[in-house]
């Protein structure tokens, strides 16, 4: 419902379509009170409504005190579940990528959490659909988690294994994701607009140059395959595996 919902962007009143996401928020809301009582309906929301607030950060490994100030993971980590597996929240885990199978090697308590959807998370986030066309420097900082939650959205059916993240402590990068495209880890970044500089996405493949047969960057130039990087425009993120799979073959040749 909220993909579909999410199209008529295109053909239909905005504030019409806000009312439609805001509704669906509510019916959200709702729903958690039906689940565990007053005091996992607490929990619930305050996880949900924390989402903003994690992705907000450059850093966007999940923090239980923007939960709740003093939050810990016992408490909340059961509410967290629960927005997984009723498929409100996307959860990302960290992962040392040694190989595949991906899911082998991932951290079993640092992870990321996204939105199921860029345009509910617009709307959990209290802003408006003009923002997007606002070159504004109030926006600027959650502009890139906007693209990142977009393009983790349009990727998710296009993979057999849910994408993970990687980091690296000293010096510090980290890459946006990390997909399994066939038997091959790929690294991938997501750039909100053309400055598509990438220190991480580089030591990543300096770090494991036996095993990264591509590079791939998401951004709003075009599509460019040079010297192992795939860029590919952000408007084509729905055929990027697609996309990846025949850059890979070609750098093979």
């Amino acid at each position: 419902m909220p993909e579909v919902v999410h199209r008529w962007v295109a053909t239909r009143d905005v504030a019409q379509v806000d009312g439609v996401l805001s509704d669906l928020l509510v019916s959200y809301t709702n729903d958690f009170a039906k689940h565990g009582g007053a005091a996992q309906f607490a929990k619930i929301s305050l996880a949900w409504n924390s989402l903003p607030s994690q992705l907000a950060r450059e850093n966007k490994k999940f923090m239980w005190g923007l939960v709740r100030e003093g939050a810990r993971a016992r408490e909340y980590e059961d509410a967290v579940s629960w927005l997984v597996e009723a498929g409100l929240i996307r959860k990302i885990p960290l992962n040392d990528a040694k190989g595949v199978p991906v899911s082998v090697y991932d951290s079993p308590s640092a992870f990321k959490v996204y939105c199921l959807d860029v345009g509910l998370l617009r709307r959990l986030s209290r802003l408006d659909a003009t923002v997007f066309s606002e070159k504004t420097a109030l926006f600027a900082e959650f502009k890139g988690a906007f693209a990142e939650n977009y393009v983790l959205q349009a990727l998710v059916p296009q993979l057999d294994a849910s994408p993970r993240y990687w980091t690296n402590e000293k010096p510090r990068h980290e890459v946006d994701f990390l997909i399994q495209v066939g038997n091959e880890l790929v690294p991938v970044e997501v750039k909100s607009g053309e400055v598509v500089h990438s220190a991480s996405l580089k030591y990543y493949a300096k770090k494991h140059a036996d095993s990264t047969p591509l590079r791939v960057r998401f951004s709003q130039r075009n599509l460019t395959l040079n010297n192992g990087v795939l860029n590919l425009p952000l408007y084509m993120v729905d055929r990027g595996v697609e996309f990846i799979t025949k850059a890979m073959q070609e750098t093979e040749r």
